[in-house]
């Protein structure tokens, strides 16, 4: 066999094998990225905010992202993002890649798990059209905690994505400056079919159906948002049942004051009625005689 057809064979081979690896591999970044989903849903006081994910138009979920770091750091995660659709419901998700680096005095390996919210669709078109770099293309900011938490900062405001990570236990606000997320083509193309773009897949325009695992993240987006929607719901009727609710009246004094004593302080004395001189009885009292 000549050079050029054994190198051929070789290189089909190698071909149906990353595909045959391909599926299982994005399976489990959809399942761990759903784990992610529902630690978030079960730290209502240290998770993201309600009033976020009731109002998002994005949401970027990456499991496990390594940073690693030694003078010059570097991060590296894969992930999955969905869209709202026009009716409020989320689009099946598409697979991206989190990247960036880092310099100063750094050393050691974390792996976390971070979470992205978009606020607006430009950061969205940008990473449809290719890539997005945070804090440079779009503007990024630690997002705050609590499924109360304000947002009336003013980087938040401006902000179009917030983000979170969690190393070990609760999230936080994390700033990722510089990081460039992008869409995983060949992470697409294993689950939804050759030549499949993001917005085909938005759009549900896509040739294949995605597995179970992928679907479940759509899912459990879809409980997470609706949790949140409905709490809100609750929180601002409870907050027009305080504000329409008559004032209680200022309760009456129950002790009756005491009468006005009409008696003048140095009255004078009254006279003593002295008593009367014995009168003459004018029958005389019969009186019956001793034994």
């Amino acid at each position: 066999m000549s050079r050029f057809p054994r190198l051929l064979v070789l290189s089909l081979a190698l071909s149906v094998a990353t595909a045959a690896v391909a599926g299982p591999q994005e399976d489990e970044r959809a399942r761990q990225a759903v784990r992610v989903l529902t630690d978030i849903q079960q730290i209502p006081e240290s998770g993201i905010p309600d009033k976020l994910l009731d109002e998002a138009r994005g949401i970027v979920v990456v499991p496990d992202a390594l940073k690693i770091g030694l003078v010059l750091g570097g991060r590296r995660g894969h992930g999955l993002l969905s869209v709202k659709n026009p009716d409020g419901t989320w689009s099946s998700p598409s697979f991206v890649k989190l990247t960036g680096g880092s310099i100063g005095f750094q050393a050691g390996v974390q792996s976390a798990d971070i979470v992205l919210v978009f606020r607006s669709d430009r950061g969205l078109d940008s990473i449809v059209n290719g890539k997005v770099t945070l804090g440079a293309d779009a503007g990024v900011a630690a997002g705050p905690v609590g499924r109360n938490a304000g947002t009336a900062t003013d980087g938040q405001l401006k902000a179009e994505i917030w983000s979170w990570s969690r190393a070990r236990g609760l999230f936080a606000g994390i700033a990722l400056d510089g990081a460039v997320l992008s869409i995983d083509d060949a992470a697409n193309e294993s689950v939804y079919g050759q030549d499949t773009t993001p917005r085909m897949i938005f759009e549900g325009r896509a040739a294949g159906q995605p597995s179970s695992a992928v679907v479940d993240f759509r899912d459990r987006l879809e409980e997470a948002s609706n949790i949140a929607r409905t709490a809100r719901s609750n929180s601002a009727a409870d907050e027009r049942a305080r504000s329409s609710a008559p004032r209680p009246a200022p309760a009456a004094s129950t002790t009756a004051p005491a009468p006005a004593s009409t008696t003048p302080l140095h009255a004078p004395a009254q006279p003593t009625q002295q008593p009367s001189s014995f009168q003459t009885v004018e029958s005389p009292v019969q009186a019956e005689p001793l034994p």
